[in-house]
């Protein structure tokens, strides 16, 4: 594909991208003050069904100009045959601000909408920002110290509200994206990720866990590089590989009939259970995709 028709195509998935997003946000704001000033249950209710609704419809145009610009070739493995008025806890590793829009292409409408938990300053973000916060999106400090708390107290409050309808509840457990200099930093026993974190796991867990169908563990992959959201705009990712398994929450991660939470380390055993057999899944995978 020559250049010019890449930037002709990344202009259009541009205007595209910008005009859904002014949309979505004048037909969302009616809907999250409403849910300010009448702030019941069935008031939210009603205000939350709108704005998801609108927040799908913004993926679907997504969906629309990540195939006009690129063919990229999708591996998919394990992403259907789930609810859309279920309750998930998702978790997949991360390396780029592509991650989110590659998770939304493959379960848009097959579950309830994802939602994340982001980072403090994203909320100051123009437009989008305004969109996370009317999505109740939980925006964490990740400062640890002091802040750590009031992060779990918001990830709690986050998943209160999320009890009134279906959601996915997605946590990067890393906490920020993978590179080597991270990984290097923080001297990660994993090859191909950074340590998890398990405190907003583990409220999700503590405030909704016996709500979830199950958890979602979702690995992804680029073959050919870790790609930029340039190069999402430009058609220059080649191949996505997104395998999800269905993992049974047990239940010792779930609050006993005594109204015990596990403790934090009990579920960071859990994780880091999982982040290792991620791990090896990870080399496996690109073992396989270096040999063709």
């Amino acid at each position: 594909m020559s250049q010019i028709v890449r930037i002709i195509k990344a202009t259009v998935a541009s205007l595209a991208l910008a005009c859904s997003t002014m949309i979505g946000f004048t037909l969302m704001m009616p809907f999250a003050l409403l849910k300010l000033v009448l702030p019941f249950k069935s008031a939210r209710r009603v205000s939350d069904a709108a704005i998801n609704a609108i927040a799908e419809n913004w993926v679907g145009v997504n969906q629309w100009w990540m195939d006009m610009v690129g063919h990229t070739r999708w591996h998919l493995s394990g992403h259907e045959g789930h609810r859309r008025q279920g309750w998930y806890l998702v978790s997949s590793n991360h390396q780029s601000w592509v991650d989110i829009l590659v998770l939304q292409y493959v379960f848009n409408r097959r579950i309830p909408l994802l939602k994340f938990f982001i980072k403090q300053e994203l909320i100051w973000v123009p437009v989008i920002g305004l969109c996370w916060w009317a999505l109740d999106f939980p925006f964490m400090k990740r400062k640890g110290g002091g802040s750590a708390q009031k992060d779990l107290e918001t990830a709690r409050k986050a998943c209160e509200k999320f009890r009134v309808i279906p959601t996915s509840v997605i946590s990067f457990m890393e906490g920020t994206r993978f590179t080597q200099a991270k990984h290097d930093q923080q001297r990660s026993p994993y090859q191909n990720l950074l340590k998890p974190k398990s405190g907003g796991v583990g409220m999700a867990l503590e405030t909704m866990g016996e709500m979830f169908d199950c958890m979602l563990d979702i690995t992804i992959v680029y073959p050919h590089g870790v790609p930029t959201f340039t190069d999402l705009l430009m058609g220059r990712v080649d191949e996505v590989v997104v395998n999800v398994k269905e993992v049974k929450i047990p239940r010792e991660m779930l609050v006993d009939e005594r109204g015990q939470a596990p403790s934090r380390a009990t579920v960071q055993t859990w994780i880091q259970g999982l982040w290792e057999a991620k791990d090896r899944e990870l080399n496996e995978i690109k073992a396989r995709y270096k040999a063709k």
